[in-house]
């Protein structure tokens, strides 16, 4: 039996450690053994990632496929980063950006909702890193939120890469060190005419030695934002498109009709020939542009998370509603289920490997409905959704 330390960069859900069994066994990851002293991190950036000798790979192969067990804290620290030496790398100022983030995202959602707070869990893991989670359930407006970050690092053994980029089986490289920093929410409101909202940023590295194939130094951002009514408020779904495309276009004039395509093709539930909502922005492995520029940008996105999205959570959150209303949502919400389970790249990956199940998980909302046959009548308003979502327009 073997076990691995897998990041997995969903698009529904943070940076998350998994462990994964051996592809002939099928044991409960409970009952795996847990390593807790492999892979120390350098406190100097020139030894971060020293180079790797053969006999130290071949350990390192074997070490590799052991977890670190998350550790559950009691406080926040200042930073996850250890024996970083600036605060100005960009590792440290991603770091400060999802935090800050976290922090504002989640003081507005918990201001909209008027009473509920959210429920923190802090946690670090003794081979690099850690992470923050918040859920907010059953408030007067949410029926659950999650707005969790992560900053972790180590060394990745081949196959997690290979998940992490979305590499092919034919790429092969060794262990690869890694750091990895994000930040991942899904907003799910009670009232149906309120949307639900996903966005996710992150921040990937790896540095392997030069003789390692298929694995170079490299580093990409990646990320997004989306919206997903039950019902379509034009001038809503405009606003939530503009906000997206002004974030753009401080930047590059390109991103948004480009990111905005992406994001239609990659929320698409293929079983069902639609949509999971009506979009937004969605990027990933990006690194052809500056550095700081594409850090900057991501920075500016997260940042517009809230102008987007609270204005129209504002105006819909005590908009009067009925059973059938609320049971058209139910169906909405099984659609993103549908999505979440069968085709998200970070969730898929979880479960078919035994992570935690309430980190992978935590992206779904609390109920959901299915019905046989389900269609609705040409021309309602439940109809003109699901037309949205079947065919994607351009809202600006």
């Amino acid at each position: 039996m073997t076990h691995s330390i897998v990041l997995s960069p969903s698009s529904s859900s943070c940076f998350s450690l998994f462990t994964s069994p051996n592809s002939t066994t099928s044991s409960s990851s409970s009952s795996w053994p847990i390593r807790t002293d492999t892979f120390p991190i350098s406190s100097s950036k020139s030894s971060r990632f020293p180079s790797i000798s053969r006999p130290q790979r071949r350990l390192m192969v074997q070490s590799a496929v052991s977890i670190e067990k998350e550790t559950p804290e009691a406080h926040r620290p200042d930073t996850f980063l250890r024996g970083e030496s600036s605060s100005s790398s960009v590792r440290a100022r991603f770091e400060k950006m999802i935090r800050d983030a976290q922090d504002t995202v989640c003081q507005a959602i918990e201001a909209a909702d008027g009473g509920a707070q959210f429920k923190e869990d802090v946690w670090s893991r003794p081979g690099g890193g850690g992470g923050i989670s918040r859920v907010l359930q059953d408030g007067a407006v949410w029926e659950k939120a999650g707005v969790n970050v992560s900053v972790v690092y180590g060394v990745m053994p081949p196959e997690a890469y290979r998940a992490a980029k979305a590499a092919s089986a034919d790429t092969k490289p060794g262990p690869v060190p890694f750091f990895a920093a994000g930040i991942s929410s899904v907003l799910h409101p009670k009232n149906p005419f309120a949307p639900t909202l996903h966005f996710n940023y992150r921040y990937f590295e790896t540095d392997a030695p030069q003789d390692t194939p298929g694995a170079p130094r490299q580093w990409w951002f990646g990320g997004g934002t989306d919206l997903t009514p039950a019902y379509i408020f034009e001038e809503d779904v405009k606003h939530f498109h503009t906000v997206q495309k002004s974030a753009c276009d401080k930047f590059e004039p390109t991103f948004y009709p480009k990111f905005k395509k992406w994001c239609d093709d990659y929320f698409y539930i293929k079983h069902r020939g639609e949509r999971r909502g009506l979009g937004g922005i969605f990027f990933d492995d990006l690194n052809d542009y500056d550095q700081e520029m594409l850090l900057s940008f991501a920075t500016e996105c997260a940042n517009s998370v809230i102008p987007a999205y609270i204005p129209i959570i504002e105006k819909r959150k005590d908009t009067p509603f009925n059973d059938k209303h609320k049971a058209w949502q139910q169906l909405r919400r099984g659609r993103y289920v549908e999505f979440n389970l069968v085709y998200d790249r970070g969730t898929t990956f979880g479960l078919k490997t035994g992570g935690r199940i309430e980190s992978i998980l935590v992206s779904l909302p609390l109920t959901a409905r299915w019905e046989y046959d389900h269609k609705p009548e040409e021309g309602s308003e439940e109809w003109k959704l699901l037309d949205a979502c079947i065919n994607p327009k351009e809202w600006i």
